[in-house]
This record gives structure tokens, sequence and C-alpha cells, in this order.
């Protein structure tokens, strides 16, 4: 399922399932949406315009086309005929339990349900379903739309086979999703973040620390480590070369001190709530909702993308979802049995915000960035794939010239074809143009040369006999068109070719 599912739904479209929703929308998922509330739909789209602004940054991997967002008027509407069903609504059991049965009535019996609960054990909610195999826990993190993890928890009668399905779909919109071993209250994450909670409501009960200095403790200190490493493993490295024994040996006895109130919960009174307020009034109030989200998206993209470049945590999910973008982006583009008596199609999408200059237009890096992918595309469609790759070749860009044509704005499409100009057994050359659909109008073109190297000896090489007998079949066509005029002006030509 997590391979071909397109169409979803979200019941409750509030902070976690607007988020949930603009997850999907973005990983090409049609999505109904059910919700009550008057603003829910304005709301949602403002949501998604955050992360759509977020994405545009998080990767320079092609976006896939975006799902078709869909308000219906009922639960009945929203899952019929559905596969995959995300429920959201307020953390009330007995609510939960209603609108689980009404989702149940009407959507397909081999459809999975997952709840977004923070804290209600799967045993109770699926108590009087009739299908309770299907149902689980998949509890995720705001903002849903960046945080990869989800935590996937069943109940007592929920299946295996059930709970492996949700995750394949998770991992395919680029989550991290982590099932329990046992059902608990809570489940981990919130466990942990509860645990912080009550301390912190008793460093402000007593005046020791305020919200911002509380914050500041965390996000100038340990928060960061943990961002990394977790918990353990940040303790782990606190114990030098001896590890997490001698950390335990060194700082075990102090779990007897008198340092914590975790067994206690300051009363939640008038005072205690007002003085939260206040606070937190002083430290972000000049900030509305909406800033401060788009201020947390940027920063948690720039973390993500710094992990990324050490192949680390949740730069490591990043990583490998970049892949998935670039392997689906290659693969949804050109036809398995394209016409090669014309160029081929290799790359759609739009300019995205995060592409444009001060003056409104795509910068002339992601003129590059957009010939790289069309690239890449038609290296993965003649059988440069990641198994061509983990055997030690590849090709390496070693000429390119640009020819920067018109200008585009923002939001505007783009599709690029490409055209097969020579190749050898070392060698291919191909020249890009690249179009706006609208009006026809040339914006760019580029023309490449590719060299097929070991990539462990770092010397060229003659390619497997797979992709040159596709480049044969490419050339029967592409051998008769017309060359441009300014083609191998910027390049010099592959020797004894025609072209």
């Amino acid at each position: 399922m997590g391979e071909k599912i397109k169409l979803a739904a979200v019941i409750g479209s509030g902070v976690i399932g607007g988020g949930w929703a603009a997850r999907f929308l973005l990983n090409g998922i049609d999505v109904k949406v059910f919700d009550p509330s008057k603003e829910a739909e304005q709301n949602l789209n403002e949501m998604l315009s955050n992360a759509e602004s977020a994405y545009s940054k998080l990767t320079m991997a092609p976006l896939l086309k975006q799902g078709r967002l869909e308000f219906v008027d009922s639960i009945e509407n929203a899952v019929s005929g559905v596969p995959f069903i995300q429920e959201s609504v307020p953390e009330n059991p007995e609510f939960k339990c209603s609108i689980l049965k009404e989702i149940e009535q009407f959507a397909p019996e081999t459809a999975l349900i997952c709840s977004s609960t923070s804290g209600i054990k799967p045993t109770m909610l699926q108590t009087k379903m009739k299908c309770p195999e299907r149902f689980m826990v998949g509890h995720p993190f705001n903002p849903v739309y960046l945080l990869p993890l989800v935590e996937i928890c069943g109940g007592e009668k929920t299946s295996e086979q059930a709970k492996q399905l949700a995750a394949e779909l998770y991992r395919n919109i680029g989550m991290k999703p982590l099932i329990l071993r046992k059902e608990i209250d809570a489940f981990i994450a919130d466990r942990l973040l509860e645990a912080v909670w009550r301390e912190g409501l008793w460093l402000i009960n007593d005046d020791v620390a305020t919200t911002e200095e509380l914050d500041d403790a965390i996000r100038f200190g340990f928060g960061l480590r943990w961002a990394q490493m977790g918990l353990f493993e940040t303790y782990r490295v606190a114990g030098g070369k001896a590890g997490m024994r001698h950390f335990i040996s060194q700082f075990g006895p102090t779990l007897s001190w008198p340092w914590t109130k975790l067994m206690d919960v300051p009363e939640l009174n008038q005072l205690l709530i007002d003085k939260i307020v206040d606070q937190s009034d002083q430290q972000s109030g000049k900030h509305s909702i909406r800033e401060l989200e788009r201020i947390r998206d940027d920063n948690l993209v720039a973390i993500m993308q710094g992990l990324k470049l050490q192949d680390w945590g949740a730069g490591s999910v990043l990583k490998k979802y970049e892949e998935q973008l670039y392997n689906k982006a290659h693969s949804g583009v050109v036809s398995s049995e394209p016409d090669f008596s014309k160029p081929l199609l290799m790359y759609e999408s739009v300019v995205l915000p995060d592409w444009l200059d001060y003056n409104g237009h795509m910068n002339e890096s992601r003129y590059l960035q957009v010939f790289s992918d069309a690239s890449d595309a038609l290296l993965q469609f003649i059988g440069m794939d990641e198994e061509y790759r983990s055997q030690g070749f590849s090709f390496y860009t070693v000429e390119t010239h640009i020819r920067h044509l018109n200008e585009v704005g923002g939001s505007e499409p783009l599709k690029v074809e490409t055209q097969l100009l020579g190749f050898d057994e070392k060698r291919i050359r191909i020249n890009h143009i690249m179009l706006h659909p609208p009006s026809g109008k040339v914006l760019a073109t580029g023309e490449h040369m590719f060299l097929h190297v070991d990539t462990e000896k770092s010397r060229a090489v003659k390619m497997g006999s797979a992709i040159y007998d596709k480049l044969e079949k490419i050339w029967k066509g592409h051998q008769n068109l017309s060359v441009p005029e300014y083609a191998g002006k910027g390049i010099r030509a592959l020797k004894n070719e025609s072209v």
C-alpha cells in the first residue's frame, strides 16, 4: 500500500490534522478533509502555505506534483473508497470512539485507520470496532509536515501486518516510523516530554526561572545535543572512553539525591497559569503565531540540512527522503515507451519561491539545478540507477554550456526537453531546452558532456552494455533530429561523430 496510495482522508484539520494534510499533499497524495469548524479551510490553507515555503528550502530534489485538496461535508464523504485514514480529533476518548465508529461504518474494510492521539491507548479506542486489526495509533510531532518521527502503537487486536503497512506508508512520505514494543499510555516521546514539562512547572512555580530562561537552557544547551544524538548516546559520550558504564557509575548515585519533583506536580491554579502566560507573552508576544511557525520551520530546515551533510539522525531520514523524491520525479516524467523520434521530456515542475532573486525571477543557479535534475532523469532512464552506482560506476559532468534566454517568475511552470547529440563507449553529449509551457518561450538551453567513470579508480571506463544499448535505441531516433545551430560552440564535439 505504501508505494501505491494516492488518496488519504484526514478527519480533523487542526494543528496536527492540518499538518498531516500538508505532508500528504506535498507528497503527491490527494486528500479529503472533514472538519466542521468554519475556520478549518482558511487555517489549513495558511498551514499549507507555510509547509510549501518550508519544502522549497528543505530539499533541492524536484518536489512531486502536489495532491488535490478537497473539503467535504461529512465523514462518509471523506472516507468512502479511501485506503488510508488519519484521525486527528480532540483528545477525548469517548468522542474519538464515536468518530472512529463512524469512520469504520463508511470506510473500506481494507482501509488502514490511524489515530494521532498523543496518549490514549489504542486498545481502549478499538474496543467496539468491527475490524480492530487494521487500527493503530500513528502519533506525529508538530509540525507534522517537517518532523519525521511518527510513533506507531498497536492495540491488543492490531495486526502486525497493519503496523508494517502503516510504517511503509509513513516512510514513503519522508517519515521515521517508530513501532512500539509495548502498548503504554503517552507512548515514548511524550513520556519524556512530560518529565521535562513537570520540572519546568516547578521551576516557574518556585520562581527559580522564567519561561524564557527555561527555553534558553534547552535551546542553547542540551537541546542541541538531543537534536542529533538523543539522550543515551549523549551520555555515552559523556562517559569518556569507558562509555556508558563509566557514566552510570559516576552519575548514577545522584538519582537518589533530591534533584527532582517528578513524582509530584504543582497545582495549576490561576496564579501559576497567569505567571506562565505573562512570561510567555513577554518572551514571544512580539511575533504572531504564524510568524513563529515560519521561524520554527526555517530553523528546523537548517538543522535538518546540517545533519543531512553528516548523514546523521533526522538528516539521514531527509537524505533518504530526497533519494525517494529524485527517483519518483525521474521515473514519473519520462514515459516507459517514449517516442524517440522527438526530444525526451525529462523534467516538469514550477518555479518555487526560494528560487527567486531580488528581481522576482528565477536566479541563475536554479537554471543549472533544473538542468542537473533533467540530466539525472536521463541517466536514470538509461539505467544509471542506485544499483548501478553501487557497483562503483557513474557518469561525471565534464563540461557544461548554459544559455540564459528569458526570465521566469515564481510559481510559473517549467519543462525540459532533452536531445541526445552523440555518444561513444565512455561519453554522452546532450542538449536540454528549458521551456515555459504557457507561452512556449525557450527560457534557457544547456549542453552537457558526461564521462563514464570507475569511481573507485577515478578514471574513465566503458559504460555497461545495457546503458549503451539504451543509448543506441534513443540515437536511432535522435540522429534524425536537427542539431541546434549553437550546439558545439561551447562544448567540444565527440571525435568521429557526424553531429
